[in-house]
């Protein structure tokens, strides 16, 4: 199964990627997390102790100019627009409680839409992971859909959008589900955070007609408590995981 988790900023992506990869292991899964959100919080999210002590690919200076042909910042120049990623996710990725765990990182550059060969790699690597692997795959991902070219939209069996009671969120669910069928992506799904009541479940599903909803999870003090002692959810929300618990049956139809 290949996730996909989107939404607005700070509606609560990186908790769900992180309760639901933590969900799956423990299920028995495979499972690969992918940190592709430029804020690069899904490490500090399992529960590692130093989340600085994983590299974004992007930094990978060497790797980029091995795999590419030449050298990471350069513009202009020819590179191998397929280069070999296969291997990445055995070699470089580290592991914790059963997940391994890897970070794409941002890829800062001048210009607008200037191809780079950091980004190429970028692209490649996500492609071959949707396209090709065979473990659980969750990415954590920007409000955007930069990371899923054409040639991975049929790979992802779930696009989920995490949405908060609030319009802007709402709207933003509606962007994210515009862009998706852009690229033929038509399986995209809702899971509501930081739902205080069943006021705000409502209002959720009144603003989202159309969209399929996995699930809803409640406000919890303990998730804000896990961010700041610096631990997993999965560790300190045990309603959160609960309600994660739900969405991970439906996922694998069990509900």
């Amino acid at each position: 199964m290949k996730i996909a988790v989107s939404g607005k900023g700070g509606v609560g992506k990186t908790t769900l990627s992180a309760t639901l990869a933590r969900i799956f292991a423990r299920e028995g899964y495979k499972v690969l997390a992918i940190d592709a959100d430029p804020d690069a919080n899904l490490a500090g999210a399992l529960g590692f102790k130093t989340p600085e002590e994983v590299i974004p690919i992007a930094m990978m200076r060497e790797l980029i100019a091995e795999r590419t042909g030449t050298q990471p910042g350069t513009y202009g120049s020819v590179f191998r627009m397929n280069p070999k990623v296969d291997d990445l996710p055995d070699t470089i990725a580290k592991e914790i409680d059963g997940i391994r765990f890897m970070t794409l990182g941002g890829v800062k550059k001048g210009g607008g839409g200037c191809v780079c060969p950091e980004s190429v790699l970028l692209k490649n690597l996500v492609m071959h992971l949707v396209l090709g692997r065979d473990e659980v795959v969750i990415m954590d991902m920007e409000a955007g859909l930069e990371h899923l070219g054409r040639a991975t939209s049929t790979g992802v069996d779930h696009l989920i959008v995490v949405v908060e009671p609030g319009r802007r969120s709402l709207e933003t669910a509606e962007v994210i589900r515009k862009l998706a069928g852009d690229i033929k992506l038509s399986k995209v799904e809702v899971v509501g955070n930081k739902v205080r009541d069943r006021r705000d479940e409502d209002f959720i599903r009144q603003g989202l007609p159309d969209f399929p909803i996995l699930g809803f999870i409640p406000y919890n003090a303990d998730v804000i408590e896990a961010d700041l002692s610096g631990r997993a959810v999965y560790e300190t929300s045990p309603g959160t995981v609960a309600a994660v618990q739900g969405i991970f049956n439906k996922l694998n139809g069990k509900a």
